[in-house]
Order: C-alpha cells, then structure tokens, then sequence
C-alpha cells in the first residue's frame, strides 16, 4: 500500500523592513514549496497477492535554493539612532533598494534587543549580517549567528569581539599602532615605549603596540599607564626615560591653571572652556641648564595616546625629559587629525589617519544623495555593505574569499579582514608641522601583504588604485602584479548608476 506523503508550503513574512526606515514593517509574504516527486518504477502488490517485479523508490526532494539576503542591525531608535540612520543610508548608496541582493534592515535597539534582530535577519534569509554598532550589541548578536556560521560584519572598534566569524570594521587602536609601528620601523625605530592613559583606549593602545612589536621580532616595548594628575604625568614620564625624579628641586610643575594653557583640545568637547581657549605653550625651547648631562632615553619611538589637557602636561614633562628631539619620534593616534593645528610643540611627530581626498568621492556621492556629509563611521557600512553585495553576486561568499590575502579598496583605501576577525588597514602617515597643522608623508600602502618590506611611501608597481568618474576609489581585489586583477568587489556609485541601469534594460 503506498503511504500519502503531505507537502506543505512554508511562508516567510517576518517583520523586517524593506522601506529603508528600520520601523519593522511587514514586506510582502512571499511562499517557497517545498516539492517531492515520487517516482514508481513498479507496482505496488495487489489484492490478489501478486507482488511488483520492483519495489517503489523515491529520489530526494530538488532543493530550491533561495536567493541570497544582506541583513543590516544598526540602532535606529533610541540615543544612537542618528547614527545608526547615516549608517543605513551610506549601506543604501552601496546597495540600491532596486538591486539584488536584497537588504533587511533591522533596529538593534528594538525593545525585544539586538539578538531578536538577528533572529529576524536568519528567518528573512540572510546569508550575511553587517553591523551592529557597539560591543555589548555585537556580542549579542554573534551568540545567534555563529552557531549557524553566518558570518558577521560588525561596526565596533573593540578588538575584543573579534573571532573566526565575527569581523569588527571600526577603526581599532590596535589598527593605527601597527601602521605606526611599521612605519616607525621603516624610518630606522627599532625600541619602542608607550606612554598612555590610564583608560581603556590606553590600554588597547598598549596591547597593540606589543602584539606588533613581537610579530615584527622587536624588544619588548616599555609602557607606562598615567593618570590626569600632573605630578604623576611628570614623575612616570621621568621614570620611563630613566631621567632622575620629577619631584626633586627644579622640577617643571604643571598646573590646571598655569598661563600658557594647554597645547591642545579635546576634540570629542567641543564645549570644554580650557580647551576652546587653549594656546600654544610659549616655552616652546628645550631647557639649556645640565642638558650634557642627560642620558639619551632607552628608546627612539614613543607612542601617546591623550587628547586635552592631559595632552598638555604629557607635552610639558616631554619638554622637561628632554624628549622632544629628533632621536625620539613621537607616535600619537588619528584623534590627532582634528587638533593638529594646536599641536607645533609636537613638531616632527607622526599620527594616523586616512586621506579625506581619497574619500572625497564618496563624500560628494553622499552628499547628493542625502544632503549631508556622511559620518566616518558610516565608512565602515558602505564597505561592508558594498563587499558583501559584490560577493554574494558572484557567488563567492565564503570565508576562503572575504579573508583572502590581498583585501580589498574600499572609500578610505585598502582593508584585509584576518581569519581571527582582526582586520588590517593601510592607514596614511601625517608629520606634524612646525607651526602645527600637518602634511602626508606616507600614502597609505597599496599591498597590505608587503606593506612592511616596502621602502616608505612608495607603491608596488601594478597596484594603483582605480579611480572612478565620481571620484570615488573603486573597491577590488589587489593582486601581486603577476596575477590578474579579481574583480571580487568592485563597487563605487558609478558603478551602481551602470548596474541599475543594465537592470532596467533587461527583458
């Protein structure tokens, strides 16, 4: 007797958006079957107790293979949503609503959280995920992804989420340390010392420069951590040169409310009096008295890490240390690119940051489409949005091609995404001016893999990037000369204005 089998139709009408705004909107259901056909090669036995030369065989259900979705999880309520909507609308210029493939949008701070936003995204289908915005919220969302090995896209900058799976694309200290080191290295530095805040982004900073000191075979570096008090800026800053105590007589004393003020604002407070009024410090001399006498420090790179006031005193004990001398090249983050102009005490020393002219193309393609600039944050979600797009249509979403060795050019240059979830940026070295303000002396490498071997400044033969009509630096594969150049992701708007309109031709 043959046995009925029952096929059911499975709906999907999950409550993500498609509108672009993030507010869970149902989109339209749409219905997958799942088919079975049966096939018979004989009877099955009779009443009259003659049996089937064969017995029934069933050959397995086709599979119906869905098209591939991009899950977006960025804040779009809630005390980051002004940022969380840039985000969306820069993965909305790398992915046009008209284009494949589609792209979810879901709001990390719905009141059910971040994990049941991924949850939506696996029921919507998505192959993907890009986002979300914090630490706390990519933990919970890598806890529903990783054990159905989807990979994720995150827009942190905590290094500490990163893993096999899980990529964090926000700019991390640890990022600007190893371009640092490796130019450092490259300019003739071979001892490095930090001298760092006592804060979690000192911290990071301090990690960073071990890890790339021991995968370059350097010493171990010297890290001293500080507090905001001044005579602990100024008796550590003399300790880790080895000079004699700062509390001794003739000691230089800074104070909160000394007349020079500080040489530098905090530019993530805009509002804060000192460092709005802040000038330049009019002791801009090395001292004179004893100065043959002072021992060259143990070191001839040293990394700092303050902004403000803080930054400030650490100039004043450099100042009182002897330090701020060519034999010692003073090494400082990308919050730097913002105050630059107030910091001529730190004349001749280096920071990280991106080129604002590589990425002005973007910016413009950005502005007319949103008539606003974008945010740098929403940088890391037109990449990742564009990369994930550009592999999905060429069927090439895997981990093999997302980590291959040769990354990828995105809006602010090349990017390498390490199968440990670390990634790679090859960042611009900026010198500060005498007067203050900088200038680029070190483009930013076009081969991640070499970067370290190749004399400063220079690019390897091959390994120009592309400029599109708008501006915009194309996104691609880099390969070694010798192999030709995969066309992996390679996206800008130009390029999207071209595939939209192939779309709209096609019967």
């Amino acid at each position: 007797m043959v046995s009925q089998t029952s096929l059911s139709s499975m709906s999907r009408s999950g409550p993500y958006s498609r509108d672009g705004q993030g507010h869970g909107k149902r989109g339209s259901s749409r219905t997958a079957l799942a088919v079975g056909i049966f096939m018979f090669l004989g009877a099955c036995s009779g009443e009259n107790g003659h049996e089937g030369a064969t017995s029934p065989v069933a050959t397995a259900p086709v599979p119906v293979e869905k098209p591939a979705r991009i899950g977006l999880i960025v804040p779009l309520s809630g005390p980051h949503a002004a940022i969380g909507q840039r985000m969306r609308d820069a993965a909305r210029l790398a992915l046009p609503e008209n284009q494949t493939p589609p792209m979810d949008v879901f709001d990390s701070a719905q009141p059910e959280g971040p994990a049941h936003a991924a949850q939506q995204a696996l029921a919507a289908g998505d192959k993907i995920v890009l986002g979300p915005l914090t630490a706390g919220d990519t933990q919970a969302v890598a806890s529903v992804l990783q054990p159905v090995s989807v990979p994720e896209l995150a827009f942190t900058s905590d290094v500490a989420q990163a893993k096999p799976g899980v990529w964090v694309m926000g700019l991390t200290p640890e990022q600007q340390v190893r371009r640092l080191v490796d130019a450092a290295r490259l300019d003739g530095r071979k001892r490095f010392a930090a001298f760092l805040p006592d804060t979690a982004l000192g911290h990071s900073m301090g990690e960073g420069l071990t890890l790339a000191c021991q995968e370059a075979g350097l010493e171990t570096p010297q890290i001293a951590f500080h507090s905001s008090d001044p005579n602990d800026i100024t008796q550590k800053m003399a300790q880790l040169s080895h000079h004699p105590s700062a509390g001794g007589a003739g000691a230089a004393q800074v104070s909160p409310g000394a007349e020079s003020g500080p040489s530098a604002v905090d530019p993530l407070n805009d509002g804060d009096e000192i460092g709005a009024s802040a000038g330049k410090s009019e002791h801009t001399e090395q001292p004179t008295g004893g100065a043959s006498e002072v021992a060259p420090p143990p070191f001839d790179a040293l990394l700092l890490g303050d902004t403000g006031l803080d930054l400030a005193r650490v100039i004043d004990a450099l100042r009182t240390n002897q330090l701020l001398v060519p034999q010692v090249r003073i090494l400082g983050p990308m919050l730097w690119r913002s105050f630059d102009a107030k910091l001529g005490d730190l004349r001749g020393a280096w920071y990280v940051a991106f080129d604002e002219k590589q990425r002005s193309g973007y910016v413009q393609s950005y502005q007319n489409a949103y008539q606003q600039k974008p945010s740098p944050v929403a940088d890391f979600a037109y990449d990742a949005a564009a990369l994930a797009g550009a592999l999905i249509r060429q069927n090439k979403l895997d981990v093999a091609t997302l980590t291959q060795r040769e990354g990828y050019l995105g809006v602010n240059g090349l990017f390498h995404l390490r199968p440990d979830g670390r990634m790679t940026r090859a960042l611009g070295i900026y010198q500060i001016a005498p007067g203050g303000g900088s200038q680029l002396i070190v483009p930013a490498s076009r081969d991640l893999a070499s970067a370290s071997s190749q004399p400063a400044g220079s690019v390897v033969p091959g390994q120009q990037a592309a400029a599109t009509s708008s501006g915009a630096v194309q996104a691609k594969a880099v390969q070694a000369p010798s192999t030709a150049a995969s066309d992996v992701a390679v996206w800008s708007p130009s390029r999207h204005a071209a595939v939209r309109s192939d779309a709209l031709s096609t019967p």
